[in-house]
């Protein structure tokens, strides 16, 4: 069973990644010497595959446990979800012996977290993430947030979990679409991190069409693990954002987070977006640090291998995405924070980057590459 340590003093914690080891969450979880009752978080998509499997394990271990379940999507992060579950969690008689178990997508992880976090000025809380996505970015690394109506993720702490416990086969119920906005994640790893990735997520690529075999979830823990660890790594180094290490994980996201935010709720997945930044982000990096044509071509053909967008769609004008880039949460100060790759694997964090260059990727992402 691959597991990455997360080295955080007295916040550190374990990453578990193994094909079936929801039924181990109990036993896993018994290992913390929790001793309260388990408020487990899940989703209406998520709950009715797995829901009564983690019940189960817990239970089997010894632990009481209480359900909560909201309605899927994006539009359930919000406040008055938090607030509805915080008052079934009152009247299931928790305290602040209690943990959270955020069973699911990012979405649940994000919120769960949140409750976690706040929840008698908070309580302990377990990930078991259910997506691609989830299991190799979202999951890990302690941010927990909701949106409101000015944006996204703007009410939130950081807050680490105790324990993650990712089951690769999760992945077997997610369409191929969801697969492959989950794999964008994977991507910008390999950018900063690990380049030689690329030719892996190429081969996983074409098994993604009909969904992923039993055969190839076999050979998924270890690539899990991998992305686990470079994140984890660059968490170590700057857990709350304060140093700059921790933005490099945003390369692809400012420009994506505008993509996002101007189209309706759904119509564009996450990975999707940052397929898209990531495209505007490889053009800036060669503009302002000398990337060569050859490494912005290896990202580029990745990304077209998983069948990722990297152009907009026809109904967003590079106008109106800029709009809602200028209000990312990235911006320091007014000033433009913007994450580039020197060459691969070494990404820099730089301020050279104009409204008129973002202006230009952005129209440069109007056509095709």
């Amino acid at each position: 069973m691959p597991t990455v340590n997360l080295s955080l003093g007295t916040r550190s914690y374990s990453v578990h990644v193994e094909n079936n080891s929801l039924d181990s969450v109990g036993y896993l979880t018994g290992r913390l010497r929790l001793n309260g009752k388990a408020a487990v978080i899940s989703d209406s998509n998520v709950y009715p595959l797995y829901g009564e499997r983690v019940i189960q394990s817990l239970e089997d271990a010894g632990f009481a446990t209480s359900l909560h379940v909201f309605e899927a999507g994006e539009q359930s992060k919000n406040l008055a979800t938090v607030e509805q579950i915080v008052n079934e969690m009152v009247a299931e008689g928790h305290d602040r012996s209690s943990f959270v178990v955020a069973l699911g997508g990012g979405v649940v992880g994000d919120l769960a977290g949140f409750v976690a976090s706040i929840y008698y000025r908070g309580i302990p809380f377990i990930q078991i993430p259910t997506t691609v996505m989830a299991q190799v970015d979202s999951s890990v690394g302690g941010k927990t947030a909701v949106d409101i109506a000015a944006g996204k993720n703007l009410i939130g702490a950081f807050h680490q979990p105790s324990l993650v416990v990712a089951d690769p086969t999760t992945l077997l119920s997610l369409p191929p679409r969801v697969l492959r906005e989950g794999m964008a994640e994977m991507v910008k790893h390999a950018a900063i991190r690990a380049p030689r990735m690329l030719r892996t997520l190429r081969h996983l690529a074409s098994e993604i069409d009909l969904g992923f075999t039993l055969n190839t979830i076999d050979a998924l823990p270890d690539t899990i693990a991998e992305n686990i660890a470079i994140k984890a790594r660059i968490v170590e180094e700057d857990e709350k954002e304060t140093r700059g290490v921790r933005a490099f994980l945003n390369l692809g996201h400012t420009l994506g987070h505008g993509i996002e935010a101007s189209v309706p709720y759904g119509e564009l997945l996450h990975g999707e977006v940052v397929s898209l930044g990531l495209r505007g982000a490889l053009w800036l990096s060669r503009k302002y640090c000398g990337l060569s044509a050859a490494a912005e071509r290896d990202v580029l053909d990745t990304l077209k291998a998983l069948e990722l967008p990297l152009t907009l769609p026809a109904n967003v004008t590079a106008e109106r995405a800029l709009k809602f880039t200028a209000s990312d949460k990235k911006f320091s100060g007014g000033a433009i924070r913007f994450v580039l790759l020197r060459a691969p694997g070494e990404p820099v964090l730089s301020e050279d980057v104009t409204a008129d260059d973002l202006a230009e990727a952005m129209q440069l992402l109007a056509t095709k590459p």
